[in-house]
């Protein structure tokens, strides 16, 4: 199978495999809008592609294009004339970018939010359980068995919604090839962060909130704190962190460097939940899993 691409009066043609994706996002890289048509699901892997990459794409309804092109005479129906059609859909219309919907988003929001909900409860009771009088353990221990199991199918509900959406899959793929994350970080960072790999690195860690942020007055010179942003993230990627310095050889590196110039650990553990969230978002916004030769040398 081969789909075209229509830019700025050139139409090309790309095979529908793994290099005609990679060669139709380094075509369209500088486009301003990405329009396709949903045409059963084989568009759900060029979006996903697109999307991963940060390019700004929008899926739209056929109907709506074969009537865009009724009302502007074009009746005849190839490939290279719907490609043709399709462009001047995207530049009369604009149709929103949005590769998910915002009831997509809501979804997994909501589900990573009742999973973390749950992780609470769970430590709470297994805090009461450690000094409870005997007449309520076995009540307790009730709750906590019910609790697992209510974790466990949110969390297989988390993985089936992730597996469901084209884009959220090559999201997770890419997340995890970082080593230190896993399932539920990946899942937080997808449901509450859509803007990795859209924004700057200084953008994204005001966004999450672990840029040091000056706390001077004249002379005075305060110490460097981390606060605001989104707490559940940092909460993630604090969690993140602390396995990546076990597990990843360079961030074990960058994290040993910091300690060996004083810096105390919680200092060298919020350093590296930075760096990670800089290595995190240019993956997302390159589409390229985690390269520990090409990331070590990135800032």
């Amino acid at each position: 199978m081969e789909f075209w691409a229509f830019r700025q009066l050139v139409l090309a043609r790309f095979a529908y495999d793994e290099d005609g994706l990679h060669a139709l996002c380094r075509r369209l890289a500088p486009a301003t809008l990405i329009v396709l048509e949903a045409t059963g699901g084989l568009e759900r892997d060029v979006a996903a592609r697109l999307g991963t990459a940060g390019l700004p794409v929008a899926v739209v309804n056929p109907r709506q294009v074969r009537d865009f092109a009724r009302a502007t005479g074009r009746l005849a129906k190839t490939d290279r004339i719907d490609a043709q059609v399709l462009a001047a859909f995207a530049q009369a219309i604009r149709p929103e970018v949005r590769p998910l919907s915002p009831a997509q988003q809501q979804t997994l929001a909501a589900l990573v939010a009742r999973r973390r909900q749950l992780a609470e409860m769970i430590t709470a009771e297994q805090h009461r359980l450690r000094r409870a009088n005997a007449v309520v353990v076995p009540d307790i221990t009730a709750h906590l068995a019910f609790l697992r199991q209510r974790l466990d199918e949110t969390d297989a509900a988390l993985r089936t919604a992730i597996e469901q959406s084209p884009l959220w899959r090559a999201g997770d793929d890419l997340l995890q090839s970082l080593p230190g994350i896993g399932p539920v970080v990946s899942a937080t960072l997808l449901a509450e962060l859509p803007e990795l790999g859209r924004l700057s690195p200084p953008q994204i860690a005001a966004l999450v909130g672990v840029a040091p942020l000056n706390n001077d007055s004249g002379r005075r010179r305060g110490r460097r704190r981390i606060w605001g942003g989104r707490a559940p993230v940092r909460c993630v990627l604090y969690m993140a962190a602390l396995v990546g310095v076990r597990h990843n050889p360079v961030l074990r590196a960058h994290y040993e460097r910091l300690l060996g110039r004083g810096k105390t650990p919680k200092v060298a553990l919020v350093a590296c939940m930075h760096k990670m969230l800089r290595w995190l978002n240019a993956m997302m916004r390159d589409a390229q899993p985690w390269n520990p030769a090409l990331h070590a040398l990135s800032p």
